[in-house]
């Protein structure tokens, strides 16, 4: 019978003898056995995850590591270590956080959560069994009954929910890889400033020793009444003020890689590591940056991801909207005797009467919701075109002021100190002025290198804003560490490099 809940239910008593309740009720099973074969669903460790690895390897990205679902966790420490071995390159770090960075190995979990509201989605609900016996006052048994329900409403929906679900899941692997993806943007960044940090400390120890060698013989002449305590006081205040630019930059450089330890997830004795690579020179020519905007609104998966959310909100509204005039719809079999009665059977309905509750609200809430998730994407397409706009001229502007110093100022100051030297060797000009030259080409190194940095940067910044690689590789000839003591000696005279 059905039962008050609106279930299927199939019963009987044993005033109908249990051979014509098996032949009468047997069609019934399969079509139960039926439902629960077609609502089973398993949950799979790997699933998802294939498919992140294949969106990032489409954009220029690397392996994720995860393609089988969860490594163990001994595996990472091991694949870490053998990376970390013989120092990091800009590669290496990357495949590191890729396996091992903290907020991307949550954003990696969350598929397993989103896959199971996707399996859960395409379950139906439960059968219910129930079995009563009656006993008349004289304790005699009576009466036995045996019930067996299925909600048979979850079959009109199941499909579509089903389609809604696995879109759903889609949408969140899409929003994994892109945030794979801005992992992989922050450690080229972070190591882009670190190889340019180390690259400047290296010019400023350079400088700290040319300016100690200028103050300590300041103050021998000074001792000895050739200068006056002006310029004594100004060769002992550049080198302190030298001594503390580059105190800056290593403490600068400690914050960037600790930057870097964070996004690489390492702690304990693997923060030691060691960079093996040195800041890389631009690449001789860029690739045309032509219809960016419209590259990045197609290739970039927030925006897909912004997308597809779209669609499933019409999906819903669809959904809801058809469904309201049907309400609760309960198809079942009753049968039933009473002991003194005839045997009775046949098939039951029962709908709800949409007079009250017409889904009115709940359609309202999605269409609202729809009317989000449009002007979300909207949002996102126009923040993608500006981001790629912004980022496209700052890497045009960094590569013209990398080539403006490579070409022009660093030169220049170059020979400017050469010339210098010249003069002062003639007794032409002074010391001070050959250490103000020299002092004025390490300026220009320093912002060069700076440049470089700047240049990487915003490079990470526009295939980001892209969707994904737009170059090759980086570029494999580094960035000369100037050196300030090339045209000088600590005394001050001409020297020859070996």
């Amino acid at each position: 019978m059905l039962s008050s809940s609106g279930f299927l239910r199939v019963e009987y008593t044993d005033d109908i003898p249990r051979r014509q309740m098996i032949k009468r009720y047997a069609p019934a099973f399969p079509f139960t056995i039926a439902l629960v074969a077609g609502a089973c669903g398993s949950v799979s460790a790997e699933r998802g995850h294939g498919d992140v690895g294949r969106l990032i390897a489409e954009r220029g990205g690397p392996q994720t590591r995860w393609e089988k679902g969860t490594p163990d966790e001994e595996a990472i420490m091991k694949w870490v270590d053998g990376l970390l071995n013989g120092g990091l390159t800009r590669q290496k770090a990357v495949e590191i956080a890729m396996v091992n960075n903290p907020g991307l190995q949550t954003t990696y979990e969350n598929l397993g959560v989103s896959q199971a509201d996707m399996v859960q989605a395409g379950l139906l609900s439960n059968p219910t069994f129930a079995a009563s016996v009656g006993f008349t006052t004289s304790g005699r048994l009576s009466e036995v009954s045996l019930s067996l329900a299925q909600n048979i409403l979850d079959l009109l929906i199941l499909p579509l929910r089903k389609e809604i679900a696995r879109e759903q899941f889609m949408t969140d692997v899409i929003r994994v890889a892109h945030s794979a993806l801005d992992v992989a943007a922050e450690v080229n960044k972070a190591f882009s400033s670190i190889e340019a940090s180390v690259a400047l400390i290296e010019l400023r120890k350079a400088i700290v020793a040319s300016a100690g060698a200028a103050a300590d013989l300041s103050r021998r002449q000074h001792e000895a009444g050739n200068i006056s305590d002006l310029q004594a006081h100004t060769q002992q205040a550049e080198f302190e003020q030298a001594k503390l630019d580059l105190a800056h930059e290593e403490l600068e450089l400690l914050e960037l890689r600790e930057q870097l330890t964070r996004l690489l997830g390492l702690w304990g004795t693997r923060t030691a590591w060691t960079i093996a690579s040195t800041l890389a020179q631009p690449d001789e020519f860029e690739p045309p940056l032509r219809d960016l905007e419209n590259i990045a609104v197609v290739r970039r998966l927030d925006v897909d991801a912004a997308r597809k959310e779209v669609r499933l909100m019409s999906k819903a509204v669809d959904l809801a909207s058809t469904s309201r005039w049907l309400g609760r719809i309960e198809v079942g079999i009753d049968g039933h005797q009473d002991p003194d009665g005839p045997r009775v059977i046949g098939p039951s309905l029962v709908i709800d009467l949409p007079l009250f509750d017409r889904r009115q609200v709940v359609i309202a809430r999605l269409q609202a919701e729809r009317r989000t998730s449009e002007r979300r994407l909207q949002a996102l397409a126009i923040n993608a075109r500006s981001e790629v706009r912004l980022a496209g001229v700052r890497l045009t502007t960094a590569r013209r002021v990398v080539d403006h110093y490579k070409r022009t100022v660093v030169p220049l100051r170059e020979s400017i100190v050469q010339e210098t030297q010249l003069f002062y060797n003639g007794m032409f000009t002074g010391l001070y002025q050959l250490l103000e030259a020299k002092k004025s080409e390490s300026e220009a190194k320093q912002g060069y290198l700076e440049a470089v940095r700047d240049y990487w940067i915003a490079r990470a910044d526009l295939e980001r804003a892209a969707g994904g690689g737009l170059f090759g590789t980086a570029a494999a000839s580094p960035v000369k560490t100037p050196d300030v003591n090339e045209h000088q000696g600590h005394d001050g005279h001409e020297t020859k490099k070996n």
